[in-house]
């Protein structure tokens, strides 16, 4: 969600306003929501990013992770692994990640890519706990972008390639809920091989994020790894 939107509510008339504009969406019907950009919010004690974010003019983010086996806490739990460009100090993000979405009362993966402000759009493709995931969001020209995510558990790859005119503010590896609600994540989720430009994460001076979940909890990042590109994120 973008910084320029400073409460919940804004975020799901925004949503909701896109998906009535009719902006693509394939595969199974989703939430009318948006994931997008960093803000600060005024409601709750946290952001809405949770994770690493480092800032310049990058042309490649790349990062990998394990699909966590979460149970629903409420129908409302919606969030998304993501890897991206833009977004923090920019009103605009290139990203691709996996959706879990508990509207159902169950969990359902859905995998994405989102040129943010626009809507995302859904893979049909089969994705679930346990799955291998790595996202890469490639800038190829000025504003051109290539959105790669594959599954290597279950043998596919998508790749995307888009325009848009951004400002190449920064990159990150992120987790984001754009309902403020997060399923409980045994574990945590861990980030590997978090490079950007080619770079590990840990020598492009990144910053932590903590989300916030619900006003009453805060996914915080822990240390980088020794390998400087993991981390793992974990709710306290």
């Amino acid at each position: 969600m973008s910084r320029i939107l400073s409460s919940r509510a804004a975020r799901v008339l925004t949503a909701v306003a896109a998906a009535a504009a009719g902006l693509a969406v394939s595969g199974t019907a989703h939430a009318a929501v948006e994931y997008g950009s960093h803000f600060h919010g005024h409601q709750f004690s946290g952001g809405n990013w949770g994770g690493y974010v480092s800032f310049g003019s990058f042309t490649t983010a790349t990062a990998s992770w394990t699909e966590p086996t979460v149970t629903c806490r409420s129908s409302n739990d919606l969030f998304a692994p993501w890897v991206g460009i833009d977004g923090d100090g920019s009103s605009t993000v290139e990203q691709t990640g996996v959706e879990t979405d508990c509207s159902s009362g169950r969990p359902v993966y859905s995998a994405w890519y989102e040129m943010y402000p626009a809507a995302p759009v859904y893979y049909n493709v089969s994705v679930g706990a346990g799955d291998h995931i790595t996202a890469t969001v490639t800038r190829t020209a000025t504003n051109t972008y290539r959105l790669d995510l594959s599954d290597t558990t279950k043998g596919w790859t998508k790749t995307t390639t888009k325009s848009l005119t951004s400002k190449h503010a920064s990159a990150e590896a992120i987790i984001e809920s754009p309902t403020d609600s997060y399923p409980t994540i045994s574990g945590g989720i861990k980030f590997t091989g978090v490079k950007f430009n080619g770079t590990n994460l840990a020598s492009t001076n990144p910053s932590a994020l903590n989300a916030d979940d619900r006003g009453t909890n805060t996914w915080i990042p822990g240390a980088i790894g020794s390998d400087g590109q993991s981390f793992t994120i974990s709710r306290h």
